[in-house]
């Protein structure tokens, strides 16, 4: 009786693992929509503002006669609109940081794990001094001396994250070396390029994958820090972190500045976080 309870209770708690993953997935496609068609939906415009109608809580009716539905800031912008450009702009930096993070860290952590040595020593003594830092202080320290703007968002958040790629890349591709596959190939002459290519990259492919995945979110909070401290976005882009900014003024008399996108925020970083446990749970099991 227990021998069989106990491949059940697994099943059952993988089962609900699978099914918290596939809500993920849906939140995060549905995060994805709104950010690539979301602002040619919305009537409102992130930027325009209006006195007149400064500070209505959500529900209200404007001077326009249109319905605020998630009211509007200090200088009467819409918080619907500012949470739906805003999530255009954080994702378009989270995916481009982790791509051109990954592929950096995927580079040099072939190089490292595959040739080792110098190369490898050289490497990771670099990822070593700059994980001494810790990159939130490093990431403000890289945009303080870069300025505001979305390119240099993307250039800090790059720079203080390849190391975590690297050394996922380096792990898999030391174990792929050793294999009896890449053995024989290098004893047939076979180039060190086709190598890489043939027997080391379908191998950290897979883990790769996974920490992208995980550092999305992270990227999402990294981006968010750095506009809440006024080294993100410009001020004329809309971004979570710069709208909770803008809000933290007004916690007690309107919440909802401030409330909104950060919601939007923590939905969006546990989501990640699920999805990519979920994957795990099911690799494991597998």
């Amino acid at each position: 009786m227990t021998s069989l309870a106990v491949p059940t209770l697994r099943k059952r708690r993988l089962d609900i693992r699978l099914n918290a993953r596939a809500i993920a997935q849906a939140v995060i496609v549905l995060y994805v929509l709104v950010a690539v068609i979301g602002p040619f939906l919305i009537p409102y415009n992130a930027t325009a503002t209006s006195t007149i109608d400064r500070l209505q809580p959500p529900g209200s009716t404007l001077s326009d006669g249109s319905i605020s539905l998630l009211g509007t800031d200090q200088v009467g912008r819409s918080i619907v609109a500012q949470v739906v450009s805003g999530s255009r702009v954080s994702m378009l930096i989270a995916a481009t940081t982790v791509g051109a993070a990954g592929a950096l860290g995927l580079v040099l952590g072939l190089v490292a794990g595959y040739f080792g040595r110098w190369s490898d020593s050289l490497i990771m003594r670099l990822g070593d001094i700059q994980l001494a830092f810790p990159s939130i202080l490093l990431a403000i320290l890289i945009a303080g001396v870069l300025g505001p703007s979305v390119t240099n968002v993307i250039i800090t958040l790059s720079i203080t994250r390849w190391v975590i790629f690297a050394r996922v890349v380096r792990a898999s591709a030391l174990i792929a070396t050793k294999s009896e596959a890449v053995e024989g190939a290098r004893l047939l002459g076979v180039s060190n390029f086709s190598v890489i290519m043939r027997y080391i990259l379908p191998r950290v492919l897979g883990p790769l994958a996974v920490a992208a995945t995980v550092q999305v979110g992270l990227m999402v909070i990294a981006e968010a820090s750095l506009s809440f401290l006024g080294l993100g976005v410009p001020l004329d882009q809309a971004s979570w972190g710069s709208i909770i900014a803008n809000g933290r003024d007004y916690l007690a008399s309107a919440w909802w500045i401030a409330a909104f996108p950060g919601v939007a925020l923590v939905l969006l970083v546990i989501a990640t976080g699920m999805a990519t446990d979920g994957n795990n749970s099911a690799n494991q099991t597998m």
